[in-house]
């Protein structure tokens, strides 16, 4: 479709800076807040995928079926952090992607999410197709290479 307008998120955007709820007791950004900060990536790319409010307007939704975190690098309070995200791959019912978590000044990656997600009939509460013009949407976004560790089938 000539319609579809991907913005460039393949590049790196902000995502904001270590709150101090999320440090732990040693310091650091603790685990469960790389969630966060993951899931925050994803509602800035949404959008762009047409899996935002319009999508939810038609009764659809994404839920998320499994994640896998790797670490490279602690980040701790008040740094500023930036993420990017590539699809890995994607068929009729699910989409496969992974974002990646920055320093937002220095560059230096903090860690990398692979995330599949289905698409739901909200209604229902069942695993349905995408429609044609989101899966046109993942066909134009940025495509990363291989996946480390999720796959779209088990």
């Amino acid at each position: 479709m000539s319609d579809v307008t991907v913005q460039p998120w393949a590049e790196r955007f902000a995502v904001g800076a270590v709150r101090p709820e999320w440090v732990d007791h040693y310091g650091h950004m603790n685990l469960a807040y790389y969630v966060v900060a993951f899931d925050m990536a994803t509602d800035v790319v949404w959008p762009a995928l047409r899996l935002g409010p319009g999508f939810r307007e038609r009764d659809l939704g994404t839920f998320a079926a499994e994640n896998w975190i790797a670490y490279r690098r602690e980040v701790t309070l008040g740094m500023p952090l930036a993420a990017s995200t590539e699809i890995i791959a994607h068929d009729a019912k699910r989409l496969l992607l992974r974002h990646r978590l920055f320093h937002a000044e220095e560059g230096w990656e903090s860690a990398e999410c692979e995330l599949l997600f289905l698409c739901v009939d909200l209604g229902r509460r069942k695993v349905a197709e995408w429609p044609e013009d989101v899966r046109a949407a993942f066909v134009a976004a940025p495509v990363g290479p291989p996946a480390r560790r999720l796959a779209l089938k088990r």
